[in-house]
């Protein structure tokens, strides 16, 4: 991939979020488009990660789309899980500095000073008009995201012989996906970018749920009104009494790809892991 090919666009962010609706599928959408493979399943089932993971609040949706295309990337330039990974990882770190850059901070009730879960506080964040800054946002901060995820993507790649792993991924494949779809979330690892943020294992189960949704029962119907989403949200606060944030969970804060993939490796958050993967089968 050649960074100069991406780096004076796109320009088109709010007509964009117009058209699908979500700020995820939006990025996921933008940035796939730029690198010249979309994928229209994949990018729809990303809704769920919108408004900070199922409009929690918590990282911007933006950052969850545009990692999940980072990952397809660092799929399609490798073709190895060991080296993609750690790429898809540092290339989401990459993107989320870009964003703390302009925003001051990741997380979407920071940013909509909305509640999604509260109908007034949605009613004032569309009636003032607060949801024109996200808009704005997908407009001004488009051409950096693309810019900042190919220059990551284009530096060199670790040693492939090196055994990596991510918890997003490990339960992605446990839960069915393709070789590819599973490094698609391979950035969510440790929080998103390794940030210790809510949690991107979470983040993977919910996604994997929405294309389950999409593929096989609902293609016309919003994966927000899959019930088993919400079952599985309920189910991870049982198992983490009721902890989200990576850094809680663990105990730590992850520095490298390498101390994360180390951790899973030696059985780290295998209960979480192991029960999120159970939930694909929870009924709503």
């Amino acid at each position: 991939m050649n960074v100069h090919d991406v780096a004076s666009g796109p320009h088109d962010g709010k007509k964009v979020f117009r058209q699908l609706g979500t700020c995820s599928r939006t990025f996921f959408h933008i940035l796939n488009r730029e690198f010249g493979h979309p994928k229209t399943l994949e990018e729809r089932a990303a809704d769920a990660l919108a408004g900070g993971i199922l409009q929690k609040g918590h990282q911007c949706g933006m950052l969850w789309g545009a990692s999940l295309a980072i990952g397809a990337e660092a799929y399609r330039s490798t073709a190895n899980r060991n080296l993609a990974i750690p790429i898809a990882i540092k290339a989401t770190q990459n993107v989320m500095v870009s964003f703390n850059m302009r925003e001051g901070t990741m997380n979407c009730r920071d940013i909509t000073r909305c509640d999604f879960s509260n109908k007034w506080s949605y009613y004032k964040y569309m009636f003032s008009g607060r949801f024109l800054h996200c808009f704005n946002l997908a407009q001004e901060w488009a051409p950096e995201a693309v810019r900042s995820a190919a220059e990551a993507l284009a530096n060199e790649a670790p040693s492939p012989h090196t055994p990596c792993h991510s918890c997003a991924t490990t339960v992605a494949i446990n839960m069915g996906a393709t070789e590819e779809q599973a490094v698609m979330v391979a950035g969510f690892a440790g929080g998103l970018g390794l940030s210790g943020q809510a949690c991107g294992a979470l983040s993977a189960a919910l996604w994997m749920r929405s294309l389950e949704w999409y593929s096989n029962e609902q293609k016309d119907m919003s994966a927000f009104k899959d019930p088993r989403l919400k079952a599985i949200a309920q189910h991870f606060d049982r198992v983490t009494g009721k902890k989200i944030l990576c850094s809680e969970i663990t105990g730590t804060t992850f520095t490298s790809p390498l101390q994360h993939s180390r951790f899973i490796q030696k059985g780290g958050c295998a209960e979480l892991l192991d029960a999120l993967t159970e939930s694909r089968s929870l009924k709503g």
